[in-house]
């Protein structure tokens, strides 16, 4: 349990250039290195709970792995592809990692179809013609074992996917790799896993796919793909323009949906050798702080601008903050500076591109209770399903800080002005009545994006969160980084 409270000297003038790198970069160059035929270099690989799970599978699958420091003491890291992949003879545990787990069910499912598949495994594969019979078992915390899995499932079973799974679509998870179909499919879902899981699937399948999401979601995978050189196009849905990404795989500037198409590998993909940039997620917590901390400022170094990850920023400036973004280039993915400083924040109604800000929401919650007035989030429901129940998460958390509210299936309604304000609008829990009389117990159900988020509100209210542990799945160093702004106590 720690306790968070706010300085006496509330106002601040931050240069932060030590934020977490960025969790989804990282996962991907872990996993594609394993599909290249030289050694990639990653610089500043996220060290956190999640990044560290999928380094592992990845070297249970043959990936060699040297750790290092440079003059500087950025880490660096040579990641070895193996000629041949290897068999797991144990359980491949993702730990808290959803990123981790639906990736890798789509890049085994398909790994038959590779020539770096072993010519012998213990089990025989159900069409013997083809290479195959390569058997592994994903699983991981109590958590992830409760995530729906069928999203990225079902796609895959039906282009032939050899996938067994418990309770109808819950891990552990046992998959034997068959050679896939290639294939034309359309989202139903915006998920950016689900993309990912379906284009990885699609590099060893049979014959070429198209992948076709009606809503933009996170493009990493694509970009990154596209540096690496692998054969995949993609066409925007709304002017059926080509806007392929070219060999520097700098993001696209169409932000429509896309119809993406991949072509089977016919070589190994070129290898990684870059820096991975502070993650947006990570960073927006401080940005988060800036903006609710009067006549405050912080500057984000080195930042992932991907179009489809900072969409929370967009939000917060339409909120009153004051954001810029600075000193802007281009490696696989544009990186840059953010200025963001404190403003009068008003309410505010997000309904679109929900698959860009997913992971911020319940942050912006943060800033939508300080706000003025009245803000709505809806066609939201994905956030049920994340590490927690996000929707319930999130309300009963602002319900001990004393923040009226309405809870919607696909979202909520905020009713700001403050925590613990006279505003007795919407619903409240028992300690949401008004007055603060206790230090507020805040729940972080083992989320790590809850956690942050409500510890963010330390700075304006003393509270407590029940565990803090989950906040290492993604941001390390987040509470040393807080405590240059808030009074952080580990309460007994």
């Amino acid at each position: 349990m720690i306790r968070i409270s706010p300085k006496a000297k509330s106002h601040f003038c931050l240069e932060l250039d030590s934020i977490a790198p960025d969790k989804s970069i990282s996962h991907r160059s872990a996993m594609f290195a394993l599909l290249c035929d030289k050694p990639s270099i990653v610089r500043n690989y996220l060290q956190a709970g999640d990044t560290i799970s999928t380094l592992n599978i990845a070297k249970s699958l043959g990936l060699g792995v040297e750790s290092r420091l440079d003059s500087s003491g950025l880490s660096v890291m040579k990641l070895t592809p193996p000629k041949k992949f290897i068999e797991p003879n144990c359980v491949l545990d993702c730990g808290n990692a959803g990123t981790a787990m639906r990736l890798y069910i789509g890049l085994l499912a398909g790994l038959a179809g590779s020539e770096k598949m072993p010519k012998e495994s213990n089990v025989d594969s159900s069409d013997s013609s083809e290479k195959g019979g390569f058997y592994c078992v994903l699983s991981g915390d109590r958590y992830l074992c409760a995530r729906p899995m069928n999203r990225v499932i079902l796609p895959l079973r039906s282009i032939g996917a050899s996938i067994f799974s418990r309770c109808g679509g819950l891990a552990p998870l046992s998959i034997i790799a068959k050679k896939l179909e290639g294939f034309s499919y359309t989202s139903q879902i915006a998920s950016a896993q689900v993309k990912s899981a379906m284009i990885l699937s699609a590099l060893h399948a049979k014959s070429p796919s198209v992948y076709i999401e009606p809503t933009l979601t996170r493009a990493h995978t694509e970009t990154m793909l596209a540096g690496m050189n692998a054969p995949i196009k993609v066409e925007s849905l709304a002017k059926a323009d080509s806007c392929d990404f070219d060999s520097a795989g700098s993001s696209p500037k169409n932000l429509s949906g896309r119809k993406i198409y991949i072509s089977p590998l016919s070589r190994a993909l070129e290898p990684l050798d870059f820096v991975v940039p502070a993650d947006p997620s990570s960073a927006f917590y401080f940005a988060l702080t800036a903006a609710i901390t009067p006549n405050s400022e912080v500057l984000l170094k080195n930042v992932a601008l991907n179009p489809t990850r900072i969409e929370a920023y967009k939000v917060l400036e339409k909120m009153g903050a004051k954001i810029r973004y600075e000193n802007v280039k281009t490696q696989y993915e544009e990186v840059g500076d953010i200025y963001v400083a404190s403003g009068t924040l008003s309410s505010v109604k997000v309904e679109e591109n929900i698959a860009w800000l997913i992971d911020e929401l319940p942050a912006l919650s943060i800033a939508m209770a300080l706000a003025n007035g009245v803000s709505e989030v809806k066609n939201a429901k994905e956030l049920r399903v994340k590490e927690s129940d996000r929707i319930k998460a999130v309300l009963q958390n602002l319900s001990a800080l004393g923040v009226g509210y309405e809870e919607r299936e696909d979202g909520y309604i905020i009713y700001g002005g403050g925590f613990f304000s006279d505003n007795k609008k919407g619903d409240f829990g028992k300690s949401g009545q008004g007055g603060q009389k206790n230090i507020p117990q805040i729940k972080s159900f083992g989320d790590h994006r809850i956690a942050m988020s409500f510890a963010i509100a330390g700075l304006i209210t003393p509270l407590q969160i029940d565990d803090e542990s989950c906040m290492n799945i993604s941001f390390p160093n987040f509470l040393e980084i807080l405590s240059q702004v808030a009074e952080i106590q580990i309460a007994k």
